[in-house]
């Protein structure tokens, strides 16, 4: 009897201790559940969030599986908080780990840094020719530790974000309208005021230069071998270069007709011939 009453004792505790762990068991994936739903939906909400703040996609997805992952970490957590183990001790352990990843990453998680200053604050964006980073060109993609850039020239140019922010950006396709800038000379025994009227001409006759601001010329130097003209017109920013070097041929050629020297540099040397006695 003895054995019999010890037995249902024993049973009884198991009974009891498997309704208590049961419960916690089912509390636990209860908590994971139910949490990783609330972080889907977090995550959601955050991408979408920043979707209508029309901020780039490559931020956007990256924010969205970090935001993911930080929270099922803290659902991980409390699922195994109520389960009854001691959660202290993998804080301190993925914090470690944290810290020894950074560090080892601190070059890499820099041009992270950048990309999301660069996709926040949009500088510039896909499409618009820049110059930063020592290279000029189109920017054709900027990723999380990267930014990808199409020379004039066709090559493919990957400069490190880090690089990028660290230095000064001169984005050429930000505005809408750029103003170009000419320098022509002429020769000293020249027309001056039939000069300044044909590069006004000149300016005025092209439809792609804008008539407000006007056109501007006027002379800037005289210089050792020629009379400068300063020449100043507001394009639209696509037409920038076509407009420049199409000025510079039409300058060349009216010039021609007209008779107006482009005077190349150059120095004129005096001999002295000193007598020698007989």
């Amino acid at each position: 009897m003895n054995f019999e009453f010890l037995q249902h004792i024993e049973w009884s505790k198991l009974v009891d201790l498997g309704i208590v762990y049961g419960l916690k068991v089912i509390g636990a994936l209860a908590i994971f559940v139910f949490g990783k739903w609330i972080a889907k939906a977090l995550t959601r909400v955050t991408k979408k969030a920043m979707e209508h703040a029309k901020v780039e996609a490559t931020l956007v997805s990256f924010v969205g599986s970090m935001v993911y992952i930080l929270l099922m970490v803290v659902v991980i957590l409390a699922a195994l908080n109520n389960l009854g183990v001691n959660t202290t001790s993998f804080v301190a352990i993925l914090g470690a780990a944290g810290l020894a990843v950074g560090l080892a990453l601190q070059g890499t998680l820099s041009n992270v840094g950048a990309a999301v200053l660069l996709i926040m604050f949009r500088p510039f964006k896909v499409g618009d020719f820049v110059e930063a980073g020592g290279t000029a060109g189109v920017v054709e993609e900027i990723n999380m530790f990267s930014t990808i850039f199409k020379t004039g020239d066709n090559k493919v140019v990957i400069v490190p974000n880090s690089s990028v922010i660290g230095g000064n950006i001169v984005n050429y396709s930000a505005k809408e309208t750029r103003r170009v800038d000419w320098t022509f000379g002429i020769g000293y025994d020249d027309d001056l005021k039939l000069a300044k009227k044909t590069l006004e001409e000149i300016l005025k006759a092209d439809e792609r230069i804008h008539a407000d601001p006007a056109p501007f010329v006027a002379v800037s130097e005289l210089a050792d071998s020629s009379v400068n003209f300063v020449c100043r017109a507001w394009v639209d920013t696509p037409a920038y270069w076509a407009v420049y070097f199409d000025t510079v041929e039409k300058v060349k050629l009216v010039f021609d007709e007209k008779g107006i020297s482009i005077p190349y540099p150059r120095m004129d040397v005096h001999l002295d011939k000193e007598e020698h006695p007989a």
